[in-house]
C-alpha cells in the first residue's frame, strides 16, 4: 500500500501518518498522566486551533494501547446552543455513546442501552456509574469542546459530575475527566452564574483540581515542523524563512501551519524543487489576511464581543494600562488575541494586529473606493514613491468632512468602535495606497499613548505615529516618541498626525501642518 503524502494541516486534529506535526503533550508536560494516576478531574484550555484536539485524541490513543484505562475521547460541539437541560443531557448521554462505539471501547453496546432519560437530573451520573461497572478497567473521558454548552446544561453536567465524583467510593464512577475548551476555570464559573445567578454551594467546581493551557510553538518547533517536510520532500526553506515565520506567528500553530500550506501547495503548486523564501511568507500571510479563513473569521467574531472590545479598543489606542487582574483582560488573553511580554499588553502576534486593524477599517475602504473617486491610490504615487504629505492632507479634508459620520457608524453599525475610529480611519486611508505593493507594519500596546505604523513601499519606509491630543505636554512628548520609532525603522523623515476630540473646538484650530526638527530628524505634523 502507498504511503500517504503528509501535509501541513489546518483543519481539525493531526496524526502522525497524514501530517507534519509537533507531539502536542510536549506542550503540555507530563502532568496530564500524572493527574489520571492519581483520579483528578482537571481542566485544559488554549485559544482556538492550537492543538487541544490533537492532544487529547492521540492521549486517548495511547492510553488504549496500555493495561491501566481505558481513554475516551468525546465531543460535546454538537450540543452547543441547547440551554433546555431537558434535552442537553439526554444529547450528551447519546454523543457519549456514539463516542464509546467510534473508539471501540469494550462493552459500548450496553452503555444507556435502558436509560430513562426523563429523569434528565440523574442519568447522565447513573448511565456513567453502570457503565464504569461493566469494565475491567478504570475509565478516562476527555470531554472536547466543554465550555460550548450552555447554561442549564452546562450547570447539570457539571453536578452530574460532581455527584459520581463524590460517590466513588461507594460505587463506580469515571475515574479521571478532563475538560477540554478555550476557557479558563474562572469563565466556566462566569458561564454559569450569569448575573446574579449562583449555582448554589455545592459548586460543580470544586472537583476540578488543575487548569492548565496547552502553549503554542517554540521557534526551534517550528524549524522542526518545517524540516519535516524538508525531510519528505526535499524542499528548502532558507533559513531566514523561519525566523520570520517565528516572528509573525510568535508560534500561534495554525498560522504556522497556513502559512506553510499556503507556500508548498498554492504558490510553489506542490513544486517541491522550489526554494521557499522570505518573499514567499509575506506573500503568503496578505493572502490569508485577505482571504479570511474560519480560523480569521472566529476571530474577527470575538471583536464583536462587548468584553473583547472593551481591551481591543485601548489597545489600538494605546491608552492606559488596564487592570490585568479582570476578568475581561484574563478572557481576552485566552483567546489569544493578546500576549503580555515584560510588562507590555499588546495583539498576540503580528498577524492578529493586521487582522483586528483590517477587520475593524474593511468597511471604510470599501466605501472610499465606491464614493470618492479623487481620493484614488494612483493619485499619491509618484517614480514608486508615496507622497505621503498630499495623503495626509487628504485625510485631513475627508476626517473634516466624515468624522461625525464614521464615530456613529462605528458607534452602532462597526462593532461599537467609535472612540479607535479616527486611528481606523485613517489606518484604511493608508491601506487603499499600499493593497498594490507594500505593508504596513503595526505596533500597538496598552499605555503607550499612542499608535506607530510604519508603511513600507517599493524601497522606502514611512513612520507614522497616531496620537489622541491629551494635554499640550504631548506634543513635545510625541516628537521623541516619533524620533525614537524613526530611529528603529531606520528612517529620517516621520509623520505625526494628532487627532483633537474636542467638540467644542473650530476645525480651522484642528486642521493644521507644519515641520519640525527634532534629534536630526524632520518630522511633519498634521492636526486633524
Amino acid at each position: 500500500m502507498k504511503r500517504m503524502k503528509r501535509k501541513f494541516n489546518i483543519a481539525g486534529p493531526c496524526y502522525p501518518n497524514m501530517h507534519y506535526m509537533i507531539d502536542a503533550s510536549r506542550r503540555l508536560g507530563k502532568e496530564v498522566s500524572q493527574l489520571i494516576d492519581n483520579g483528578e478531574y482537571f481542566l485544559i484550555h488554549a485559544s482556538r486551533q492550537t492543538g487541544k484536539t490533537t492532544l487529547i485524541i492521540n492521549t486517548s490513543i495511547e492510553i488504549n494501547k496500555q493495561d491501566d484505562y481505558y481513554a475516551l475521547y468525546c465531543s460535546l460541539e454538537g450540543i452547543q446552543g441547547i440551554s433546555d437541560p431537558k434535552e442537553g443531557i439526554p444529547a450528551i448521554v447519546k454523543t457519549i455513546k456514539a463516542a464509546l462505539v467510534t473508539m471501540d471501547l469494550p462493552r459500548n453496546n450496553e452503555f444507556a442501552k435502558d436509560a430513562d432519560y426523563s429523569d434528565f437530573s440523574n442519568v447522565l451520573n447513573m448511565e456513567l456509574k453502570r457503565y464504569c461497572g461493566l469494565l475491567d478497567r478504570p475509565l478516562v473521558i476527555f470531554f472536547d469542546e466543554a465550555d460550548c454548552l450552555s447554561n442549564g446544561t452546562l450547570i447539570l453536567f457539571l453536578r452530574q459530575l460532581r455527584n459520581g465524583y463524590n460517590s466513588r467510593g461507594l460505587s463506580p464512577f469515571v475515574h479521571s475527566v478532563a475538560l477540554v475548551g478555550l476557557l479558563e476555570l474562572r469563565d466556566y464559573k462566569a458561564l454559569v452564574r450569569p448575573d446574579s445567578e449562583s449555582t448554589g454551594v455545592a459548586s460543580p467546581f470544586n472537583i476540578i483540581t488543575k487548569s492548565m493551557k496547552l502553549r503554542i510553538f517554540s521557534r526551534d518547533e517550528i524549524e522542526e515542523l518545517c524540516l519535516q517536510h524538508t525531510h519528505d520532500t526535499g524542499q528548502v526553506f532558507e533559513k531566514d524563512v523561519i525566523d520570520q515565520i517565528w516572528e509573525k506567528t510568535t508560534g500561534q500553530p495554525w498560522l504556522v501551519n497556513a502559512i506553510a500550506r499556503e507556500i508548498v501547495e498554492n504558490q510553489f503548486e506542490r513544486d517541491f524543487t522550489k526554494k521557499i523564501l522570505a518573499e514567499n511568507v509575506t506573500q503568503a500571510i496578505e493572502t490569508l489576511i485577505k482571504r479570511r479563513d474560519t480560523h480569521f473569521d472566529a476571530l474577527v467574531e470575538r471583536l464583536k464581543e462587548p468584553r473583547v472590545r472593551k481591551i481591543i479598543q485601548p489597545l489600538i489606542l494605546g491608552e492606559e494600562v488596564i487592570d490585568k487582574g479582570t476578568d475581561d483582560y484574563l478572557y481576552t488573553r485566552d483567546l489569544g488575541l493578546i500576549k503580555e511580554t515584560d510588562g507590555t499588553i499588546e495583539p498576540a502576534n503580528p498577524i492578529y494586529a493586521e487582522l483586528i486593524v483590517r477587520a475593524l477599517n474593511w468597511n471604510v475602504q470599501r466605501i472610499i473606493e465606491n464614493a470618492y473617486s479623487d481620493y484614488t491610490a494612483p493619485r499619491y504615487i509618484s517614480d514608486g514613491k508615496i507622497d505621503m504629505n498630499f495623503l495626509i492632507k487628504d485625510f485631513q479634508a475627508y476626517w473634516r468632512e466624515n468624522s461625525e459620520i464614521w464615530k456613529k457608524r462605528y458607534e452602532t453599525d462597526l462593532y461599537e468602535y467609535d472612540e479607535a475610529a479616527p486611528h481606523l480611519v485613517l489606518q484604511a486611508f493608508l491601506q487603499r495606497v499600499i493593497n498594490g505593493g507594500g505593508q504596513i507594519i503595526r505596533e500597538m500596546a496598552l499605555g503607550s499613548m499612542r499608535a506607530d505604523l510604519c508603511v513600507v513601499y517599493g524601497d522606502e519606509k514611512y513612520p507614522v505615529e497616531l496620537k489622541i491630543l491629551q494635554s499640550i505636554k504631548d506634543h513635545s512628548d510625541s516628537l521623541s516618541q516619533i524620533s525614537k520609532y524613526m530611529d528603529k525603522v531606520g528612517s529620517d523623515t516621520g509623520w505625526l498626525v494628532i487627532f483633537d476630540r474636542d467638540v467644542n473646538k473650530p476645525w480651522d484650530e484642528k486642521i493644521y501642518s507644519r515641520q519640525e526638527i527634532c534629534n536630526g530628524k524632520t518630522i511633519n505634523i498634521f492636526g486633524c
